[in-house]
């Protein structure tokens, strides 16, 4: 079976580091997972006032996330905590309230710096808000990308032969958690 993973890509500059390593990872994927981006950017701030009357961008964003059998957060790190838009787009896709589109999709997270810390508190800080939302999330192997620009080459794959061969032992467990976790897979 190949599962069709939604990627949500928290920092929204033209040249992320995080983008570059997502399409880095999605290069090496294995045959079992489809990484796509789900846009993030154009995503209005969460009002509740607003639901009930979502513009076509939110109901866009919504379904790939309803349409998706797993999800892939990659996050860099702002201030020991995940990007503004990344946690609008996780408050965005979690209503109206008893109708998330979270809800019950295997997820992972991969955070990404050009320092050394890897953004280990952002990483963390997500893990509560998934915890919330039922998402069972791949408790190990744990991805923290330290020191990035070290590791992507000029033609934009992973260079590093140590941590190439660890993206895909890492999406190679992700697949075998949506497997383990997945509602299709529970349901046949």
């Amino acid at each position: 079976m190949v599962w069709d993973v939604a990627v949500i890509v928290g920092s929204l500059r033209k040249d992320s580091l995080t983008r570059k390593f997502v399409l880095a990872m999605a290069a090496i994927a294995p045959d079992t997972l489809k990484l796509r981006i789900v846009e993030i950017g154009a995503l209005p701030m969460y009002n509740q006032d607003l639901e009930g009357n979502d513009p076509a961008v939110v109901v866009d964003f919504k379904t790939a996330i309803q349409k998706a059998d797993a999800v892939l957060f990659a996050t860099p790190e702002y201030n020991r905590s995940v990007p503004g838009a990344l946690k609008n787009a996780i408050d965005i896709g979690s209503r109206p309230y008893g109708g998330s589109s979270w809800s019950a999709k295997p997820a992972a997270i991969v955070s990404v710096s050009p320092g050394a810390l890897a953004a280990f508190g952002a990483n963390h800080h997500l893990r509560q808000s998934l915890v919330f939302l039922n998402m069972p999330t791949m408790p190990q192997p744990e991805a923290y990308i330290g020191n990035v620009t070290q590791l992507l080459g000029a033609d934009g794959r992973i260079s590093n032969t140590d941590t190439a061969k660890f993206i895909q032992g890492f999406l190679t467990s992700f697949a075998a958690w949506i497997e383990a976790n997945s509602v299709k897979t529970k349901a046949s």
